[in-house]
């Protein structure tokens, strides 16, 4: 008798034991198998400024159904976002074009990946001094993003439009060393690409994107002296990493930002500036 009470004592506790462990089973993370099981994926995604915090807010609650929720982690300097991917920090990042995701590739070993272009931003030089490029004195002053991904763009759109020549077949790879030609010997100051738009002010030009200049007032189409003449290689991307770029929640993140409603946004309220990188 005694023995028999021990045996059902006993297949009770494994009982009891079995079903703590399910209990115990700790939910995916941001995984495949997580998503598939139905349980909500949290994914954090470093931004910087508007129109890209706009983007996100906008596809937030459409990833909700989707079973992610984004949280939106917006950081203060244009370094951060990378680090904090790279470091995963984060799940992804929308903030940059491809030039300056391989720059920091190179620069720090990282493994940073292109999911999906956004958008492209109409990159211009503006002036609070003048209203034409005929009117930029000799010597004036240009201030561009000192990066070198932004300075050869800069540097090229000076070139496109007669300012500058550059040495042949550099490209977007120039730097100050490789212009040929500056007959109105202008001074080129690179400074961080937060700074752009405070240089407005004692700077005689300053080339920037549409994210620095709106917020003062500007558009590309209306104000800028000239634009560049192809805006494509740089557009505004959704970044991730070597390791979750193929994760079904970054996939459904990329699907929702390249979506119509995205478009639609940027067509109603940033058409004088941006234009959709997606069909």
């Amino acid at each position: 008798m005694k023995a028999k009470l021990m045996l059902m004592l006993l297949a009770v506790m494994l009982v009891a034991a079995g079903c703590g462990k399910k209990e115990e089973t700790p939910a995916a993370e941001g995984t495949k198998e997580g998503a598939q099981a139905g349980q909500e994926v949290t994914l954090k995604v470093a931004t910087l400024i508007p129109p890209m915090t706009d983007v996100l807010d906008i596809v937030k609650p459409l990833l909700k159904e989707d079973g992610v929720n984004l949280e939106v982690v917006v950081l203060s300097d244009n370094v951060q976002p990378n680090t904090a991917l790279a470091n995963k920090e984060v799940d992804a990042n929308f903030f940059q074009h491809v030039p300056y995701m391989n720059q920091y590739n190179e620069a720090n070993n990282a493994n940073l990946v292109a999911v999906q272009p956004i958008y492209n931003a109409i990159y211009g030089a503006y002036s609070k001094k003048y209203k034409s490029i005929e009117e930029l004195p000799e010597g004036a002053t240009v201030a561009i993003a000192n990066d070198p991904s932004n300075i050869g763009r800069s540097l090229v759109m000076m070139e496109q439009n007669g300012l500058i020549k550059l040495k042949e077949g550099v490209g977007f790879n120039a730097t100050q060393a490789d212009i040929t030609e500056n007959t109105k010997n202008f001074k080129f100051e690179e400074v961080d690409l937060l700074m752009l738009a405070r240089m407005l002010d004692d700077a005689d030009l300053v080339a920037m994107t549409p994210a620095y200049a709106s917020p003062l007032g500007l558009t590309p189409k209306k104000d800028a002296l000239f634009t560049e003449k192809d805006d494509s290689h740089f557009a505004i991307t959704l970044v991730a990493r070597e390791d979750n770029k193929d994760s079904e929640a970054i996939q459904k993140l990329a699907k929702r930002m390249a979506g119509p409603e995205v478009k639609a946004f940027f067509e109603e309220k940033y058409a004088d500036i941006a234009i959709p990188a997606f069909k």
